[in-house]
């Protein structure tokens, strides 16, 4: 609601001077807009719907713990930039892997020696995604004992040779 305050019909002064022109007075009401103001916030807040993280949980091992590997019990996958998958036993030669033949192998692999520890090297100039997919198929083949590493140039080298 607003009003307009037109100052009364009050004259006081002298015939012969100019009168001042009085300032009309205007009252904004403001109860109304913190009303809406305040129903409009009410309403976000209570029909949004928060998203949820999706995330994957990790368990870390304790700082202080140690294991000795065997080289029979380690599986390198090394993931190079343009998202090539290439996997080697210890330290045999690697060989080339699809993206879509990596759940089945993983799941041989894992049957064929259950203490197998999985070392995952990924190009740092590689996609995040594709991370994502490689530890996406790691979990859905059951396998709990990996490592993230960065791909260094000694292993981009060791690849190179691979390919020769």
């Amino acid at each position: 609601m607003g009003a307009v305050d037109l100052g009364g019909g009050r004259e006081h002064g002298k015939k012969g001077k100019k009168k001042k022109k009085r300032r009309v007075g205007v009252r904004m009401d403001m109860t109304p807009l913190v009303d809406v103001a305040f129903l409009l916030l009410t309403f976000f807040m209570l029909t949004t719907t928060f998203s949820l993280p999706k995330v994957m949980e990790i368990n870390l091992p304790p700082s202080e713990t140690k294991s000795e590997i065997t080289e029979a019990s380690l599986l390198l996958l090394r993931i190079l930039e343009d998202g090539r998958i290439f996997w080697s036993l210890g330290t045999e030669k690697p060989r080339s892997l699809e993206v879509k033949e990596l759940r089945g192998f993983l799941k041989e692999r894992i049957n064929a020696n259950a203490n197998l520890i999985t070392l995952v090297k990924v190009d740092r100039k590689s996609k995040y995604s594709n991370m994502v997919k490689i530890i996406d198929e790691l979990h859905l083949a059951q396998i709990t004992r990996f490592s993230l590493a960065p791909l260094l140039d000694q292993d981009k080298k060791i690849v190179e040779q691979a390919l020769l």
